[in-house]
């Protein structure tokens, strides 16, 4: 770029995202002179699904604003809890997410995910087509324009991936009512009807059992129950009653 220089200054939660020599504060950019304030600020890293308000010389302007020489520009992290607009609040997950799919859906969320790699083109289309927001640690995949809505996953561990979308997007919680496996929503299901699933050690031993409507399978209160009732417990104390 070789035209007009502004200077931009990112909020810290943002400065992740740029390179390291610019993180300290204030640092220049030399623009265009036609491209948008949005494109300035995706050229040195940051994904728009991650910016907030964008104040030019302490005035809030919207990301198509075409920075003139000499503009102050302050970058701030979107707000939380964040209103995604439209209903009802939906998820995409790429490949890299699976844990946090399974917990998000243990928690009632609808949570879509991709078990295997379909590529960026086709997850941006499919936020779009079923307008579900984008979760990814693929800036890349962020900063496509046929996403509805996304959002940078900040963590690589799934316990503060999980706590930072709650805390992010506040979704309604209705835990134990969708499959982990597929997402699907479940009912309860009869015990004769199931039986043919169950192996002769959970018939003798369970009576109570939920069924996926959409791939069939079948839930009870296993060995694993007692690890899933805590996380479900912690997930409502901090982040509010669930459905």
């Amino acid at each position: 770029m070789n035209g007009p220089e502004i200077h931009l200054d990112f909020t810290p939660e943002l400065r992740l995202f740029v390179p390291a020599e610019r993180r300290q504060g204030r640092t220049a950019l030399l623009t265009d002179g036609s491209s948008t304030l949005g494109h300035a600020v995706e050229s040195l890293g940051v994904p728009l699904t991650e910016v907030g308000a964008l104040l030019v010389d302490g005035r809030e302007v919207p990301v198509s604003h075409i920075p003139a020489a000499g503009e102050s520009v302050v970058v701030r992290a979107v707000s939380r809890p964040q209103r995604v607009p439209g209903a009802p609040l939906r998820f995409l997950l790429d490949v890299h997410l699976g844990t946090l799919a399974r917990r998000l859906r243990l928690l009632g969320v609808d949570a879509a995910y991709e078990s295997e790699d379909i590529g960026d083109a086709a997850l941006a289309t499919r936020s779009a087509t079923e307008r579900r927001v984008m979760l990814s640690r693929d800036r890349g995949l962020l900063r496509r324009r046929e996403l509805w809505a996304g959002g940078y996953v900040y963590s690589d561990r799934p316990e503060d991936q999980l706590r930072d979308v709650l805390e992010r997007f506040a979704p309604v919680l209705a835990p134990w009512t969708r499959c982990t496996a597929c997402n699907g929503e479940l009912g309860p299901a009869d015990k004769e009807s199931v039986r043919e699933q169950l192996r002769d050690g959970t018939q003798r031993t369970y009576d109570v059992f939920a069924q996926c409507g959409a791939c069939d399978r079948v839930y009870w209160r296993g060995a694993h129950h007692a690890r899933l009732t805590a996380i479900v417990e912690d997930a409502v104390r901090e982040f509010g009653d669930a459905a």
